[in-house]
């Protein structure tokens, strides 16, 4: 599947992941071509299927996507309370979590301006804490990543009406009409 055709249910998982989870976890291939996670608080959307993260403290990873720009983005929902109303209903309302698949889009670069203020309001909440400017006072360096497919994650029958938001909906073959869905049991 495409970002850029389920952009507003990405939008809003990724804006959930963020305020549940704090960071994504962003999968590369090392030298040896082993897999390597790097938890990435800083990625930041700028549009359908693009996005920058800053990587002033994320040496593997910039060693990685310089030798191999590709790059998988896991974003999970981790909300208390939007766990526990699934596991009540038996099935969740919208997608739980999401594996964003892209490549980093050339070398990293100087952050604008413009990318430094974007950041640093969303952490705005946070700014009068000692360590908001130890950690985010100084960033400088972003990485542009490109996404060219969505996959969602299954947790079995759980996930078979949130999934579902990604998926084009199904045809009849009859003059190509949607198909009616079967009713959901609660």
């Amino acid at each position: 599947m495409k970002p850029a055709a389920h952009w507003h249910v990405l939008g809003r998982l990724f804006r959930r992941a963020s305020c549940t989870s704090r960071a994504y976890a962003v999968a590369t291939v090392d030298a040896e071509g082993a897999p390597h996670v790097t938890p990435i608080g800083s990625l930041v959307f700028t549009g359908p299927g693009r996005a920058f993260f800053f990587e002033d403290y994320t040496s593997q990873l910039a060693a990685n996507l310089d030798r191999d720009p590709r790059l998988c983005v896991l974003a999970i929902d981790s909300g208390l309370l939007f766990w526990l109303k699934a596991l009540f209903r038996g099935r969740f309302s919208r997608p739980p979590a999401v594996r964003l698949r892209g490549r980093g889009a050339g070398p990293a670069r100087e952050a604008t301006e413009a990318e430094r203020r974007l950041w640093l309001r969303r952490v705005r909440h946070v700014r009068f804490l000692r360590g908001h400017d130890m950690l985010w006072g100084s960033l400088h360096r972003v990485r542009d990543v490109v996404f060219d497919r969505v996959e969602p994650v299954n947790l079995g029958p759980l996930t078979a009406d949130g999934a579902a938001l990604f998926c084009e909906p199904p045809h009849d073959g009859a003059g190509g009409r949607p198909a009616t869905p079967p009713p959901t049991r609660i």
